[in-house]
This record gives C-alpha cells, structure tokens and sequence, in this order.
C-alpha cells in the first residue's frame, strides 16, 4: 500500500498540511515540527506524489549502481560494464543516466540510497557486491526491493545470491533497519508495508557468482601440488561472499582429509593492509605454512608483502594465491595463481537485464562459472 501524506502526517503528530509546508517548504515551520516530519518522512519512506497519478507512477531515466567502494577494482569493472549497457541504441530517448552510488560497505547507507532512488523514480537499480548476513538488514532490503518493484523500477542483484525465498513477500516495517540519518525505523504502521502481491512490479533479478566452486578448486591446486599447512586469508565476516569461499576452502580441505586448523583463518576488510596484517598473525600463529590463500587479490599483494619482511620467497617459501584476476593479476611479480571471475560479463549481463534488453531467465538467477588461472605464484611446496 502506498504511503500518503496523511500517513506522514499521523506519525509525526501533525497535520497534513504542516507536512506539505515542510516538504515544499513555502511557509515557516518550526526547526522541532521540521525534524519530526522530516524523521517521519524517513521512516515511512514516503515518496512525494507528482501533480498526477500518472507521473506518481511514473519511472526516470535514472539508473542506480550501488557499490561498496568506487575505489576497488572489482566494483569499478562491475560498475563500468553496467553501465555500458545504459547508451541505448543511439535512438532519442534512448540514454540512461547511470548514478553510482559508493556505500562505503555500510548497511545503513545501502539501504539509504534505495530510499533516494525509490523517490527519484529511478528506471533501474543494480546492486553489485556481497551481501550482509543480519536477518533485520535482509528484511528492511527485501522491504525496499518490493517498494521499488512496486512502482515499476527493475531490480537487479550483481555479484550477490537472490534474497531469500520469500522475503520480499510481506517484507515490512517492523524489520526495518536504520534509514538516513542513522534514525531507526521502528515498527511501522500498515501504510507503510510494501505494495501486495497485486500490485507488485518486476521481480529482482540475480546474476550470481560461483564462489564456493572457485575457492574450492582454488585450494584442491594447492593440495595437488602438495601443500597440507594452508593459512587462509579471509574477507569480513558477516558476509555472503567472505561465507560462500570460505564455505569452498574448507569443503576441499575435508575432501582431502586435511583438517581446518582455526588458527590459520585470519578475517579482515577486502584490502591491501588487511592482508599485510593478516598475514603477520598467520605467520605469528604457524610459521610454517607453506601457503595462504587470499580474499581477493588486492589483499594477495598485501599477503606477499608481509612474507618478503619475514624473508619468505613467493613461491619458493610460500605460495600465494588470490581471487578475481583483477587487471594487475598478471603483473604482480610474481604473477598470481587465482581465481577469475568474469566481472565485465556479470556487469554487462546486469545492465541488460535493468534495461530489459535480455531476456529474464526462468528462475530469475544466472550463475556465472569461475575459472582457475594457475601462474608463478604458487608451486610444491619447499622441503
């Protein structure tokens, strides 16, 4: 059900045309009252209706591209290919405007942008990266989703599993996360539920990653070549991408009867540091590995960094591995063994499915295959 003004207004004790002098801001309001509909506006995530229904309902040609950081390579293949498929075919009208959006990896700010979007109309929204594994940030996402279906947008997940079965079905306020401003949502009123089932829009789409099978075949190299005391380098928890390839590694490691050893899984953030310093605590924990498998390989490079201050040889003493084949990959000296994954096709596929110029799959999930690339960065082990 569409929230109103009148809902706006009940929530923040006023009336409804106190609400309409704040958001059109045409008459004086008191800085208290202001903040009370402005919190209230917030919460209900009302969406200003237009001078008539039909341009209420109506989608822009604004499309959005969340990330978690603009800065990382993964995200800024992610994004460009995306948004390759926003040009159209050169007709008028064609074009798209691609906003990204950079979340910095919070939850809270994800779900602020959804709310922005949802009241600019926007045509499309691709959410790229791993998602957060807390049952009220699914709920308040799978709440946002099914606003934005609702009023026509298309949705699209990249790089991340499909919400699970369900939950934009009745997904409503009461689970909600905190929204802009870092203000929390509480439990909302029926009007702010999400559309029905009659009146959903699109259904989110999903273009998904096979991490497990990556990792896996990934550390089932290093076994082959001989290795037995693998450290493991791994992203932040609490994450469906950091889950899946950790879920991967350890899967060929009890494949091949080897056993996961705690103490050799060290988290921390997807970047160069957090592997520098993960991997001084490996070393500190057991320091004779003899290989570390990687988050990613930007965090690879931090991982080999760390070795060559202890006096380890990269492969020599330890072999490295990373994730992704990241642009640099193949220049590292020496050149990482790791994991591609094909980042320009899942963002191209995206931005068609947004712009429904391909067709939707029936189950609405494309899984995109992984593919080990072995390079010098990894060998037998030394004895």
């Amino acid at each position: 059900m569409t929230v109103t003004l009148a809902d706006v207004a009940a929530r923040a004790g006023v009336s409804a045309a106190t609400v309409s002098r704040v958001l059109n801001s045409n008459y004086p309001v008191a800085e208290a009252t202001r903040d009370r509909v402005l919190r209230a506006v917030a919460e209900l995530e009302y969406v200003a209706n237009g001078p008539a229904s039909a341009l209420a309902a109506a989608t822009s040609d604004l499309v959005g591209i969340l990330v978690n950081d603009v800065a990382d390579p993964f995200f800024g293949v992610l994004a460009s290919a995306v948004q390759s498929e926003m040009s159209g075919d050169g007709t008028s009208g064609g074009e798209k405007l691609a906003v990204v959006c950079n979340t910095g990896g919070s939850p809270e700010r994800e779900l602020t942008y959804l709310t922005l979007l949802h009241r600019q109309r926007a045509g499309a929204v691709v959410l790229t990266g791993g998602a957060t594994e807390d049952p009220a940030h699914t709920a308040a996402l799978a709440a946002r989703v099914a606003r934005l279906s609702a009023a026509g947008t298309q949705v699209v997940l990249c790089g991340r599993p499909p919400l699970p079965a369900g939950a934009t079905a009745g997904a409503g306020g009461s689970a909600e996360a905190p929204v802009a401003g870092g203000r929390a949502a509480g439990a909302a009123s029926a009007a702010a539920s999400p559309a029905s089932a009659a009146d959903a829009g699109p259904a989110p789409l999903t273009v998904a990653f096979d991490n497990r099978g990556g990792a896996r075949s990934l550390t089932e190299h290093l076994v082959a070549l001989g290795h037995r005391r693998i450290g493991c380098v791994a992203g932040p928890e609490g994450l469906t991408t950091t889950r899946h390839r950790l879920e991967g590694h350890r899967a060929a490691l009890a494949t091949h009867g080897i056993e996961d050893v705690p103490g050799r899984t060290v988290h921390g953030a997807y970047d160069r540091a957090s592997g520098y310093a993960a991997a001084h605590e490996l070393l500190r924990r057991d320091e004779d590995l003899t290989a570390v498998v990687a988050a990613n390989d930007t965090v690879a490079l931090g991982v080999c960094a760390a070795l060559r201050e202890h006096g380890l040889r990269v492969p020599e003493d330890v072999s490295v591995a990373g994730f992704d084949d990241l642009p640099f990959s193949m220049d590292a000296v020496p050149a990482l063994t790791t994991v591609r994954l094909p980042l320009t096709e899942a963002g191209a596929r995206a931005g068609r499915l947004a712009m429904g110029r391909e067709p939707a799959p029936a189950d609405g999930v494309v899984l995109l295959s992984s593919e080990l690339v072995i390079r010098k960065s990894t060998a037998p082990p030394y004895s």
